[in-house]
Order: C-alpha cells, then structure tokens, then sequence
C-alpha cells in the first residue's frame, strides 16, 4: 500500500485456515423443529429450509421479492452485495398468502394513521419520492411496532433476526435434538438434502449464491456415508 520494498516477504506462505464440516439436520429432525415452532416463526423457519435463505436474507424480504406465479424469491443484495433467484416452495403458497394478507391490512392501517414508509435500499427514495409508502415495496416480516430511522422519519422496519432465533434454538431443544444447531443449519441441511436427492452441484451453488463452487462441495460429505461409503468390518 505504502509502494515500500519488503523483500523479507517472499516466500511466505498463507496459514490455511481449518475445515468444518457444517452441522446437518436429518429430514425427520427437520420435520420435528418445524412441529415445535407456529404462526410467523415457523414461516421464516420453513423459508430458511425450503428456499436456503440466511437469517438476514429472509428478515428483509419485501413484497416484490416473491414470486407465486414463477415460485420464485428473489435475494437482492445478499451476501457479498450479490442478488440471486432461489426456489418458492409449493408448500408455503398458501400460508405465505394469508401472512401477506395480514401484513397488507397492517399497512393500510399506518396510511391511515399518516405512516406507512419503509426503508428503502440505496438512493431509491430520492429518485422514487413515493415508493416508501408502495405495497411492493414493504416487507414481508414487519416489524411490531413503528420506530424512528436515524432521519427523525417513523417507520416500520422489518422484524428481528433475534427472535427467530431465539425460537429455533427452544424448539431443537423441545423436540429432542441433540444436534447443535441454529436458523444457518436449516440452510446446510437445503443444501445437504438437494445432494441428497441427486440434483446438479452448479444448480444448487446458484441457489445458494455461492461464488465458488468449492464452497457447495463442502455439502457432499453427506455422500460419503458410513466413513466416505466404507463398510465397517462389524457390519458384515
């Protein structure tokens, strides 16, 4: 940075840093959390595991962002300012609607009250004046309860990440799993069960918005059962 001469470094080499292997629910013990979590809770969580969402991606989810028709998400600006296109599950149509629905009467009622604006990204709110107070641009999990930005203007801003949390971390221990995990595990275990199931390495990197493809490779230790797919000597 400084252009001065550091002959001293060559032939240095970086320290590598360790692998781990990322913990990993089964199905069955995903099907268990989600039995222990209800109403917006078990949305979110549902969306972690079913579209491969992290915690931050899903909390800032607007409107716009979901597609029923193509049942598709959209991710803007995710990890490493990247946005990507990840899948909608069918399962979640309905119960996603109806949130929505509740979400929407929620915002009626700020504009009725002289509220209604959110956040919006970048410098959108010069260049759309109006947009703040749009359906489409709300989002998906609000906030409870309205708060002033750093501009003085109240708002509603999305949820907490922390609650959701908080809730996943009482249901693994309410239904019994062992496992040490959080909200990012049921993001392994999309990722995990889509290997699982055969599909294409590439497909899934692009659904996890990874930049390399030695990052999704990490999830193929689930194909190497039983200790890279050695039977144990005990076993025969």
């Amino acid at each position: 940075m400084l252009a001065l001469p550091l002959p001293w470094l060559s032939g240095v080499e970086r320290a590598k840093s360790p692998v781990r292997m990322p913990v990993v629910f089964t199905p069955a013990e995903v099907e268990r959390l989600l039995a222990h979590l209800s109403g917006t809770n078990w949305l979110m969580a549902s969306l972690l595991y079913g579209s491969g969402l992290r915690l931050q991606e899903c909390v800032t989810l607007r409107v716009k962002d979901l597609d029923f028709g193509y049942r598709q998400i959209s991710v803007r600006d995710g990890k490493g300012a990247k946005d990507r296109v990840t899948i909608l599950p069918s399962t979640l149509n309905s119960p996603l609607q109806a949130h929505l629905g509740r979400v929407k009467a929620l915002h009626e009622h700020d504009l009725a009250k002289g509220y209604g604006r959110v956040e919006l990204p970048y410098a959108l709110g010069r260049k759309y004046p109006s947009a703040d107070k749009e359906w489409a641009w709300q989002y998906a999990f609000p906030s409870a309860r309205l708060s002033a930005g750093q501009d003085g203007v109240v708002r509603r801003f999305h949820t907490a990440g922390s609650a959701l949390q908080k809730a996943i971390k009482r249901a693994i221990g309410a239904s019994g799993i062992s496992k040490h995990g959080s909200c990012h595990t049921l993001r392994h275990s999309f990722a995990t069960h889509l290997l699982e199931r055969g599909y294409d390495i590439r497909t899934i990197q692009e659904l996890m918005g990874h930049k390399d493809v030695s990052t999704t490779m990490i999830y193929t230790h689930v194909l190497h059962k039983g200790g890279r797919g050695v039977h144990s000597p005990l076993d025969q």
